[in-house]
């Protein structure tokens, strides 16, 4: 009972907000419902609203906290102010901003990619991220702190051919992590979450065959399941990462 009582004591949310971008499905959601099950409110925002809605009223059936649903583009820039406004008017505060929200669409080769196509995967993965991190930053400072964890991709220090926008987007949002992390600091921390392949939805687009070969690299051997990736999260949203910041924690199952 003690060790769970300190553990329980350094990840505790209670009472505080958590924003989670992409928090309707896959990664997002897991996180979603661990930081309320950490005693965390929670706004979920995605481009789907009721998706949003349908998460927001199972994680409050489930857990007893609160959740607001929003939604919202994340690669659209003025549609970020009314994201962090409604956040604000419903909860009065953030204290924690995972930008999860992410895409890599597929295409058939690097000729292929147009310039639509190039500039929709930095709106969404790199350029959203930075205007929601620096609007929720400024408010962050003048309440007294927070943390804001950018969740980053394996492939953004093995970039590879079928992925690349995607990957570069990724690289440049882990640059981005140490700049505001210097910008925002000593009150707010500011990390990348870096996960590898995980069983999420998205993973229905796979060779599953092909990526377990290739998983068999891995220190582990596998690719991961969502709930995996929920203690790297909790440590970075909680006060057990008070000396943690400009940071990458990797969630990859040890790739080489």
């Amino acid at each position: 009972m003690t060790t769970r009582g300190y553990a329980d004591k350094l990840f505790d949310l209670t009472d505080r907000v958590v924003l989670i971008t992409g928090g309707s499905r896959g990664l997002g959601r897991e996180m979603a419902f661990a930081a309320a099950r950490c005693g965390a409110d929670v706004v979920i925002a995605s481009r789907k609203y009721d998706n949003c809605v349908a998460v927001a009223e199972q994680i409050t059936a489930e857990t007893g906290r609160a959740a607001f649903a929003y939604g919202v583009h994340v690669g659209r820039w003025d549609q970020l102010d009314g994201l962090v406004e409604a956040a604000y008017d419903r909860f009065g505060k953030v204290d924690v901003l995972v930008n999860n929200a992410g895409m890599s669409p597929l295409y058939d080769g690097l000729p292929s990619v147009s310039e639509k196509m190039f500039d929709a995967v930095v709106n969404l993965n790199l350029k959203g991220p930075f205007r929601l991190s620096v609007l929720v930053a400024e408010r962050m400072v003048a309440d007294g702190g927070g943390s804001i964890i950018n969740v980053s991709t394996s492939g953004s220090i093995r970039p590879r051919p079928e992925q690349l926008p995607y990957s570069a987007a990724k690289a440049g949002l882990n640059a981005m992590t140490e700049g505001l992390a210097l910008a925002y600091g000593p009150k707010v921390r500011v990390n990348t979450l870096m996960p590898g392949p995980f069983l999420t939805d998205v993973s229905k687009a796979w060779d599953l065959d092909a990526v377990n070969r290739g998983a068999q690299a891995f220190a582990l051997k596998r690719v991961g399941n969502p709930p995996e990736i929920v203690g790297a999260a909790l440590y970075l949203m909680s006060d057990a990462s008070s000396f943690t910041s400009g940071s990458i924690i990797r969630v990859d199952g040890g790739m080489p």
